[in-house]
């Protein structure tokens, strides 16, 4: 079995995607690993070595074909707020504006509603999504890429990190490693002064536009509770900035009015929004969804992004795809 590198070992890309290529190929124990991940993340994890992760992850997967100009946006979980799913709710904003969306995700590892978990409860089978996903995404114009069916490498991880119960590098990992090979994405990540250091990653991997985005309270998602630090990736460079949601037009409001809950109770919020239901669930769904529509290049102006996407809730397009959704994915 091999030996990982003690914690104060800082790798640069190369070694990490050695040693991560270690991890998942099973050459190393678990206990080793679970050392390994919560020493890492304890020191702060560097761009070099998640982008040398991400890319030992990429060389595993099992890719689709996707449209051109397919978007992802996600979370890297492990924020502690519990919120209702927001960037699954974004998904399906985002494809009825007619950009196609390739949503990877997961079951919770450390929070009470994964993607999977809440988009099974509203009757999507987490089975059925995995054949159908090149389909779905052709026809309808999204799909979910479940994790645990493109990313086999995955299989002895995920229980470790269940057991774990803290937020580790795979978070980090996911949201570059989608199978869809998007170009263009949202990601929001739980630490606010770490997102410099994950878009100097993204911008190592590159891409053609991406935000990474963290509240200031820690969320890992664009927060109408206060400021939010943004990082403008382009290419192999980014630039930083902060951005609050008056400037798509939408009210501030605490975290605690997102609160979520266990897969029914957020599947329930969710089909609640997809009908129009004001709230700060929905204008945190808008102010998100405005993140993601301008990276597409959909709109360079929050407010008018912000509008498209409530047009498409109060249209009924986002609801409709979502019943086209569970009955194309049979």
């Amino acid at each position: 079995m091999k030996q990982l590198p003690s914690a104060d070992t800082h790798l640069d890309a190369a070694q990490s995607e050695e040693v991560f290529g270690w991890i998942l190929d099973g050459e190393t124990s678990d206990d080793e690993i679970a050392r390994f991940l919560v020493d890492m993340s304890a020191r702060s994890e560097t761009a070099e070595e998640i982008a040398g992760a991400a890319r030992a992850l990429r060389a595993r997967l099992i890719p689709i074909e996707a449209p051109e100009g397919t978007v992802d946006c996600c979370g890297t979980g492990g924020d502690g707020h519990h919120t209702l799913n927001v960037s699954t709710a974004v998904s399906l904003v985002v494809a009825s504006c007619g950009v196609p969306v390739a949503k990877h995700g997961n079951r919770a590892a450390s929070s009470k509603s994964g993607a999977a978990d809440t988009l099974e409860a509203l009757g999507l089978d987490m089975d059925a999504v995995g054949r159908t996903a090149e389909k779905t995404l052709e026809k309808l114009g999204i799909c979910f890429l479940f994790a645990k069916n493109h990313h086999p490498a995955m299989g002895r991880i995920q229980p470790i990190r269940q057991k774990l119960g803290v937020r580790t590098i795979f978070n980090l990992m996911g949201p570059l490693s989608n199978p869809a090979g998007v170009k263009r994405q949202l990601i929001g990540i739980a630490r606010p002064a770490y997102v410099p250091i994950y878009a100097r990653a993204k911008a190592t991997l590159g891409t053609e536009r991406s935000f990474i985005v963290s509240g200031d309270e820690g969320l890992d998602e664009l927060s109408l509770a206060g400021g939010n630090e943004l990082a403008d990736v382009r290419d192999h460079d980014f630039e930083m900035r902060r951005v609050v949601a008056v400037q798509a037009n939408l009210a501030h409001a605490p975290v605690e009015a997102i609160r979520g809950g266990d897969p029914l109770h957020n599947a329930k919020a969710l089909e609640a929004l997809l009908f129009g239901t004001p709230g700060a669930y929905r204008d945190a769904v808008l102010f998100n969804a405005a993140a993601t529509l301008i990276v597409a290049g959909k709109s360079d102006d929050w407010t008018e992004a912000a509008e498209m996407a409530a047009e498409a809730i109060d249209s009924g397009r986002a609801r409709k795809l979502l019943t086209d959704w569970i009955e194309l994915a049979q």
